[in-house]
């Protein structure tokens, strides 16, 4: 890739076609689903697989998907949301079973929907039985499964701080040792540097592989491996707080040097990668914290033999004005390793979303950016209705995360799904109060089928993007052309301009970022094919357009 095309104003980044079988992800649309969230399928108040089944058309034919992560279904306690596991291999009884799952692959493989499950190797629940196998003696064969510690000075190992609060280390009586836990503490960290952990945990993957699924979102992949010296960690004086993270104060309290990615991290990801490459076609998906995109990158791993698609949460993470995303964007291709490919997401499970961060109007431009971008995109349930986060009572409150001391809950980005207009906006016919969590007062005007009725509804405006996309090479696989500021006022921080071309496919997007109308001039003429503020498709744009407030269009340029 020729570096000297990035410069300020322009960006040309082409990606020439793939010929392996792992094609399929290049050009997918991926959505995530937060299983007790968003169907329940027997009745009981909480969604499961069954209503995960029930949903398929509606992913695939209504919305236009082509990938589904599921989100964790295994045995747990359900601590946090499932992502303290029990049992790897085995399915939570409130989500269905072993042959509910079978039956999910079949059903979404018979509609060409892939699937993609949670891969969680950093911990477990401290009800797995490697951990109470490990705790119950220091002479016990999985005592170093996990990471455990003696006192210093009579207190805990070092100063490292804890996602969901306070220290990273828990007491342990019994045998008069810490053991480390980076979030709950009922989350006990595995030890990767182990080689039977690493082996367990590989057959794990196989375990799920062999099943058929498509494809693994590895869980703070950025985690697995720590200082091996358990440094301190270095204060920080003036806070490290995340505004965009959902995340206890304490955290922020200092630099995360030495409790996650550690240069080992990688050869731990490449490890994973082997097992995966066993299975031509399998995707890996990265979760990773935000970085500087040079790190990123290393992500993707030495001849590509890392991840597949490392999340670049830089751009989740990026205040929302051209000027800045333009620069993150030019950052991301920049650092983007020759054939790699990356994914993109503008909320996940862990963030405010797109819709309360930006407002709904903004959060339509968001969709368009989201949908023609030259990368992975990657939904948030609920996203394409404009679900914003809704309150949730704290007898009701299901995130752990919320019950340390200054603690905060994710349950309000989690609220259940409205389908139509139904007890309890369809999601589920269980009495309110049995409810995982309490639904929306106005579900049945936010509901799937609400606002399939209604033209210039956020579904409606998802629907014909997943659609465009689909139709459209240059949309799907082709190379990026960032344009020069195109605003008749020059002004850098409300207009972001982009180019798609493959073929003789040739689509320019415009979104205007700022609440007011904005005069552009383009090089081109062409026909309009999305308007996110509903102007009519198929009027003709010629080379200077009035943009909307709040407006973002995808134009399909003349031939010639």
């Amino acid at each position: 890739m020729d570096r000297s095309m990035f410069t300020s104003t322009s960006t040309n980044v082409q990606f020439p076609p793939s010929t392996s079988a792992e094609a399929w992800w290049r050009g997918a649309i991926i959505y995530e689903c937060h299983l007790p969230s968003f169907r329940d399928g027997n009745g009981d108040g909480i969604g499961d697989l069954e209503g995960l089944i029930a949903s398929l058309d509606y992913l695939h034919d209504t919305l236009g998907v082509d990938a589904v992560w599921t989100g964790p279904f295994y045995r747990s306690p359900l601590l946090d949301q499932g992502f303290d596991v029990s049992d790897y291999t085995e399915v939570e009884p409130t989500f269905g079973t072993l042959e509910t799952f079978d039956r999910l692959l079949r059903e979404a493989h018979a509609r060409g929907i892939r699937i993609i499950v949670d891969y969680i190797p950093n911990h477990t629940s401290d009800q797995h039985p490697w951990f109470v196998e490990s705790r119950s003696a220091r002479t016990n064969p999985k005592r170093d499964w996990y990471v455990w510690r003696d006192p210093r000075d009579g207190g805990p190992p070092n100063n490292w701080t804890s996602e969901a609060g306070g220290s990273v280390w828990e007491w342990d009586a019994g045998t008069g040792q810490f053991y480390l836990h980076s979030h709950l503490k009922e989350q006990p960290d595995l030890n990767w540097r182990n080689p039977e952990v690493r082996e367990a945990l590989f057959d794990v993957l196989r375990f799920w592989l062999d099943r058929g699924v498509d494809g693994i979102r590895i869980d703070v992949a950025h985690m697995l491996m720590k200082d091996p010296k358990f440094r301190d960690n270095p204060e920080a004086p003036s806070g490290n707080h995340n505004p965009f993270d959902l995340q206890h104060p304490d955290f922020g309290s200092q630099v995360h040097l030495h409790d996650r990615r550690h240069p080992d991290t990688h050869h731990a990801l490449a490890q994973i990668r082997a097992v995966i490459d066993e299975y031509p076609g399998t995707v890996t998906i990265a979760e990773i914290e935000a970085m500087s995109w040079e790190d990123w990158a290393e992500y993707y791993g030495t001849d590509l033999a890392g991840m597949h698609l490392p999340f670049p949460f830089r751009l989740l993470e990026t205040h929302w004005s051209a000027d800045l995303l333009r620069a993150e964007l030019h950052g991301m291709y920049a650092a983007l390793p020759p054939g790699a490919w990356p994914i993109v997401a503008l909320g996940n499970h862990d963030r405010a979303r797109l819709a309360t961060r930006l407002g709904t109007a903004q959060a339509r431009v968001a969709a368009v950016l989201l949908l023609t971008l030259a990368a992975t995109p990657c939904l948030l349930y609920g996203d394409e209705l404009g679900l914003t986060d809704r309150p949730v009572p704290v007898d009701r409150q299901r995130d752990y995360f919320a019950r340390a001391t200054g603690g905060v809950s994710r349950d309000p980005v989690r609220t259940p799904m409205p389908w139509n207009d139904d007890v309890n906006g369809g999601f589920s016919a269980a009495p309110e109060e049995r409810l995982w969590l309490p639904a929306a007062s106005d579900a049945a005007e936010i509901s799937v089928a609400a606002q399939l009725s209604r033209p210039d509804s956020m579904l409606s405006l998802y629907r014909q993007l997943t659609r465009t996309r689909h139709e459209s090479p240059a949309l799907r696989r082709g190379e990026i052309v960032f344009l020069p500021d195109v605003a008749a006022d020059s002004d850098a921080h409300r207009v972001l301009a982009y180019e798609r071309r493959a073929g003789d496919d040739h689509k320019v997007i415009l979104l205007n970022l700022a609440s007011e109308p904005v005069p552009v001039r383009l090089d081109f003429a062409g026909t309009l094919v999305v308007s996110s503020v509903g102007r009519e498709p198929g009027g003709r744009i010629g080379r200077e357009l009035d943009l909307a407030a709040d407006e973002a269009v995808v134009i399909d340029i003349e031939k010639g």
